[in-house]
């Protein structure tokens, strides 16, 4: 666990378009970059916002896309600069990421961070740009969680560490 360097082959359910059914297809995600985390997803829940999208009815839906924003997993490797997650650490992808320094995370009135707002509905990471590929072509990540692969990488932002309970 924890080279960052390499590109990692799993497989992922892909939406390749609009209103046709998720295809089961081996893709790479790459490295994580400065300010990322890259995840091996140990669990995964379907919502409607999944099948919402993949119907064609989300208006920020951008295909071929990874989708899936519920799950939880085990970090993998952290990018440059990433110093709140670790390998090994346990973490739940957020679709609504907490920088702390934004007019809305410091509000007590909404926690809509607008950090990467602008990136993560258009289906990008912050420095817009994607970690996925298949068959050469780039692949979208969606609610800045793309859980619906065995690896993701989100922003160390869109994280939340959870501590597992003790089984005695």
């Amino acid at each position: 666990m924890g080279d960052s360097n390499k590109v990692i082959s799993c497989k992922a359910a892909v939406a390749w378009e609009e209103k046709k059914p998720l295809v089961m297809e081996t893709i790479e995600v790459a490295p994580p970059q400065a300010g990322e985390v890259r995840i091996k997803v140990t669990s995964v829940a379907l919502c409607h916002t999944d099948a919402y999208t993949l119907d064609g009815l989300d208006p920020e839906g951008v295909f071929p896309c990874v989708l899936g924003h519920e799950g939880a997993g085990i970090v993998e490797s952290v990018g440059e600069g990433v110093t709140s997650f670790k390998p090994g650490d346990h973490v739940i992808p957020l679709y609504i990421p907490q920088c702390g320094d934004c007019k809305f995370c410091k509000s007590p009135k909404t926690n809509l961070c607008s950090k990467i707002r602008l990136t993560q509905g258009k289906g990008l990471m912050p420095n817009g740009t994607t970690r996925f590929t298949c068959k050469g072509k780039q692949l979208f990540h969606f609610m800045g969680c793309s859980t619906f692969s065995e690896y993701t990488v989100v922003a160390e932002i869109s994280l939340c560490k959870v501590s597992l309970l003790d089984s005695n």
